[in-house]
């Protein structure tokens, strides 16, 4: 185990020092240490972070009976959609989880990003014994709070305030961007074409600027023809790939901003007769269920509402037991998730060398 990259903490290690010296976020360390059941994390994942708690001498102490903070046993998890999208759903499952081992319940109520709606929503609870509320929207944007529910103990997901008042935690989509890129890159890809979703969207902007750091941390100048903007739907991947692959030299991988285009991407690839990854190796974002059972499964990240909810919902229970913190952003892991349509052989430390020349 190679030390941390930072300095450790003076004395007994703490959970900060395995996540640096793993190479994973505070969440993920707390995720595998405490065996959490849904989180979708990589095995090699999960072995770092044991191995570098092992290194360290860190015990993850457990909380044991869990008591309710204040006799307030109700969380309130506001969401703005769950039927167009999974995301919400999966951070609500995540929040639940963390909740019932407080013997706490989380009630779910969909607003459709209308204020008015959430003003009745915080009405009609009533005298219920609410412990505060989460927050989340389906894109990951900046959010206005109502003032209706400003008054109250909130914890956002996937969003953010202007002004820093409330704790919020957020996909790792920048580092998310890098990563995809770098998988590439690790073998052997040199030219990447990269389509991006929905122009102003705070997930398409911080995954392109992971690409380019990418590039640029490899010294391959960026090329704004391998670029093309999308839509987030299939119909754009499948647009976007045929024109990349109509360039005078196109791109040998493409990584789409999400796994619905790259769906499209897949349809283009093969109407063009070109083999998936031989050809061009693909990689996606957000690991829905579809990437699985594609032809062949698709590499991607893991969009991670689910372990979002569970930090959102520690948080909280956190605030409300009386641990006051200044309210931060908390950025979580987006685990790659590495299939078969990027699983060309990967090069080792000589041919990498010649291959960047």
């Amino acid at each position: 185990m190679s030390k941390s990259k930072r300095q450790l903490s003076v004395g007994r290690p703490t959970m900060m020092d395995v996540a640096a010296a793993a190479g994973v976020s505070q969440a993920t360390v707390s995720l595998v240490l405490s065996g959490t059941k849904g989180a979708r994390l990589a095995d090699a994942t999960r072995g770092r972070v044991l191995e570098a708690a092992q290194a360290l001498g860190y015990r993850f102490v457990r909380r044991g009976t869990k008591a309710v903070p204040g006799g307030q046993s109700t969380i309130v998890f506001v969401a703005d959609e769950t039927s167009t999208d999974p995301w919400m759903s999966l951070a609500f499952e995540g929040a639940r989880d963390k909740a019932l081992e407080y013997g706490i319940n989380v009630l779910m109520a969909v607003s459709h990003g209308d204020a008015d709606v959430e003003t009745n929503i915080v009405a009609g609870l009533g005298k219920l014994p609410i412990l505060g509320l989460i927050y989340g929207t389906i894109l990951t944007r900046l959010v206005q709070i109502p003032v209706a529910l400003a008054d109250r103990r909130i914890v956002l997901v996937n969003c953010y305030d202007e002004h820093r008042e409330h704790h919020s935690v957020l996909p790792g989509d920048l580092l998310g961007g890098r990563t995809a890129t770098e998988h590439l890159l690790l073998y052997g890809r040199r030219r990447i074409g990269f389509i991006n979703g929905q122009q102003g969207v705070d997930a398409a902007r911080d995954r392109l600027k992971g690409y380019k750091q990418a590039l640029a941390s490899n010294d391959i100048a960026f090329d704004p023809a391998l670029v093309r903007p999308g839509n987030w739907e299939p119909s754009s991947g499948y647009e976007m790939t045929l024109e990349l692959m109509a360039l005078d030299n196109p791109p040998d991988a493409i990584f789409c901003a999400n796994d619905m285009m790259a769906v499209g991407c897949f349809d283009a690839l093969k109407q063009l007769g070109a083999i998936v990854p031989d050809d061009v190796a693909v990689i996606g974002f957000d690991d829905r269920n579809i990437a699985q059972y594609m032809h062949p499964p698709l590499s991607t990240l893991v969009l991670p509402l689910y372990e979002m909810g569970r930090t959102a919902a520690e948080l909280l229970i956190d605030a409300a037991g009386g641990l006051h913190t200044t309210p931060s952003r908390i950025k979580v892991e987006c685990e790659l998730i590495a299939r078969g349509s990027t699983a060309r052989r990967r090069l080792d430390d000589a041919e990498a060398t010649v291959a960047a020349r």
